[in-house]
């Protein structure tokens, strides 16, 4: 434009393209455009459209294009390890055998599909709301029982006295990968949808995710007759599937940066500020978080207990209140001897992430026995109000979310008010 043009606004359409709009001439508006615009005239565009989120990458959180490269390889793995679980399968169920019963097949199958149905319920009832806290770990777990219940289904054929329990047994570990992994994957789109998009982000992946079974169909189609007459090749294309399956699960599941606190990640920043007076930006903690059962450090602290779990008498509950001026009280449980925390009827999430940081510093002072373990509950409530509003502040100026957690709280609340009024 000419140099005497005044430019009014800019706009962008995603990362695609920009135009500049500028005062014409008559008080016209003129637009120039910067880059291609949006149109479908490429492989790469129509890709784009059909398989990733709408405003794709400022729709989605940093880390989604990494996760969902290794989600895929892994996915792909799966598929092709699964095609050959259920050649497997039919080859034991008896097709192509003229002596074996279709009843009999019949019956193991529905075996299979009824133990399933109760695994799954049993399964969400004891672990549901563990699901959303550890969801990196409980998504890892899913995809190894998965490979574990695939390698039963395979292994199955070979044990015909067995096959049936065999199979009802893998059954169960797939409706329980069902749970988690369907349960886990809910959660990651809560993390991954930047602009309220849920739907477009989990549609999407749906996209991808058939895009990648379909490959692994056609692979399938010739891979499988290849190995048919022989067991030994079969096992061994099913460990590097599996091998790739795991390795490209450990990577999807490393990617993630979530920026909401769980136990493990409120463990490592807590950890490190006391240790170096620095907070842990969430691409510096994620990393260290533990993605396997047993592994790292983090103490058991129960959120939201009952008032009688903790406190047995009056007496107790003064000296757990002794000093306190926050919306929690803090100790002991009388049946297991690990921290917890009995939250007030208008705690909010920064009262149960101020309740797990005291837990996690009393336990380095303080066990259950320790006769002076009161005392000591004391001086830390005093030392929390010192440190916790830089912690606090530190959390948010580096994109921690406070507002919310992934503590897993129970829902328990109490009203003490009216002990302090009298």
């Amino acid at each position: 434009m000419s140099g005497g043009s005044r430019m009014i606004c800019t706009e962008r359409y995603g990362s695609g393209f920009s135009q500049r709009y500028f005062h014409g001439k008559n008080g016209a508006l003129v637009c120039q455009r910067e880059g291609a615009q949006k149109t479908y005239g490429s492989l790469k565009d129509v890709f784009v459209s059909l398989f990733l989120p709408h405003g794709f990458p400022y729709s989605v959180s940093e880390d989604y294009l990494e996760y969902q490269l290794w989600d895929t390889l892994q996915a792909f793995a799966s598929s092709v390890t699964g095609s050959l679980a259920t050649h497997s399968l039919l080859r034991g169920s008896g097709v192509g055998d003229s002596t074996a019963s279709v009843t009999a097949a019949t019956i193991t199958w529905i075996l299979r599909d009824g133990t399933g149905m109760l695994g799954r319920i049993i399964f969400a009832w004891l672990k549901g709301s563990r699901l959303d806290c550890d969801a990196k770990r409980w998504r890892l777990f899913a995809d190894l029982l998965n490979d574990i219940a695939i390698f039963m289904e395979i292994l199955a054929p070979v044990f015909p006295l067995w096959f049936t329990l065999i199979v009802c047994a893998a059954g169960v570990f797939k409706c329980i990968v069902g749970v988690a992994g369907g349960a886990t994957r809910a959660a990651l789109t809560v993390h991954q949808a930047r602009r309220d998009n849920m739907a477009d982000v989990c549609a999407k992946d749906g996209s991808q995710e058939t895009l990648v079974n379909l490959a692994g169909l056609l692979i399938s189609l010739f891979l499988v007759p290849l190995v048919s007459d022989s067991l030994w090749v079969t096992y061994l294309i099913f460990l590097l599937l599996t091998l790739l399956h795991l390795y490209a699960n450990y990577r999807a599941v490393s990617s993630i940066v979530m920026e909401t606190l769980n136990q493990s990640r409120l463990s490592i920043v807590l950890d490190y500020y006391l240790r170096e007076g620095r907070i842990l930006s969430p691409a510096e903690a994620n990393p260290q978080e533990p993605l396997l059962p047993g592994l790292g450090f983090q103490v058991t602290v129960n959120l939201g207990v009952p008032l009688k779990s903790l406190v047995t008498s009056v007496s107790q509950m003064d000296k757990l209140m002794n000093g306190n001026h926050s919306r929690y009280l803090l100790g002991w449980r009388a049946d297991t001897g690990n921290l917890a925390v009995v939250l007030h009827e208008q705690a909010r999430s920064i009262d149960m992430i101020r309740a797990t940081v005291h837990a996690e510093i009393l336990h380095r002072k303080t066990r259950s026995t320790d006769p002076q373990r009161f005392t000591i509950l004391t001086e830390t409530h005093r030392q929390l109000d010192q440190i916790f509003p830089d912690f606090h502040h530190g959390l948010c100026v580096l994109g921690w979310v406070t507002d919310r957690n992934l503590l897993d709280s129970d829902d328990w609340r109490v009203n003490w008010d009216q002990i302090k009024e009298q």
